[in-house]
């Protein structure tokens, strides 16, 4: 767990993030891989979740308090995934989706989504050029909340994406991009953003949780401080 702007930060494995501030919780793609295996807290008042390889019901309901919304992106489609997953109309949850342009209120945490995808011809898809996230299957967060000093934080987590154009002019006080590569931005393309969004800190998730998405996270934090971005690292 780390401490930002009066915010409590804990990156939990895979792509779930949880951040808690004045008095809300919320927590962005829950679950996966066994990385909430032991974690029942079911604290979240707000539940993000970005497309399809990201939609876990079992992770959502280890999270989410009874009085929970849960903000899906509305291009989730359980027909398209390999699980066995209830569908986000059979949650237990006030449910609301959103496009990848939304610019939404739920309580008191501002719930804005740009564009998550991967780019046909870049490096980031499979043989022969289709990308592992075309664009429409899912979007990025950008979530405004009230910190427990009383300041308003932008959270910015992408998604599973490349870097797109735009991304470096969101203002963004915590930057938590993934660094797996191999399906999303990798170490190096993450560092580059961040020093042309210019944070307040990096933290970085959604690496090491497979051989896929290895990485050097301790190389990556060392680029970012290199190109005077504040960086930490959250251990699971």
């Amino acid at each position: 767990m780390i401490r930002h702007d009066g915010l409590r930060v804990s990156w939990l494995g895979y792509a779930t993030l949880k951040l808690v501030g004045d008095g809300v919780t919320v927590y962005c793609d829950p679950g996966r891989y066994g990385v909430l295996d032991d974690y029942e807290p079911q604290d979240g008042d707000l539940v993000c979740v970005t497309h399809d390889h990201h939609y876990d019901p079992d992770g959502i309901r280890r999270v989410a308090a009874e009085d929970a919304t849960v903000v899906l992106f509305e291009g989730i489609n359980t027909h398209r995934i390999d699980r066995d997953v209830d569908r986000p109309a059979d949650l237990e949850f006030t449910v609301r989706t959103v496009s990848h342009e939304a610019d939404i209120a739920v309580g008191d945490v501002i719930v804005r989504t740009v564009p998550a995808y991967n780019e046909p011809d870049g490096p980031h898809t499979r043989e022969p050029g289709d990308p592992y996230h075309p664009e429409g299957l899912g979007c990025g967060f950008h979530l405004t909340l009230a910190s427990e000093w009383g300041r308003d934080v932008r959270v910015f987590w992408p998604g599973d994406t490349d870097v797109l154009d735009g991304h470096e002019h969101l203002d963004v006080s915590l930057f938590c991009p993934p660094i797996g590569g191999s399906f999303t931005m990798d170490r190096h393309e993450a560092a580059a953003l961040a020093e042309a969004m210019e944070p307040d800190l990096v933290l970085p998730i959604h690496y090491d949780t497979f051989a896929a998405i290895e990485t050097d996270a301790d190389a990556f934090a060392a680029d970012v401080a290199s190109r005077g971005v504040p960086v930490v690292l959250d251990s699971q």
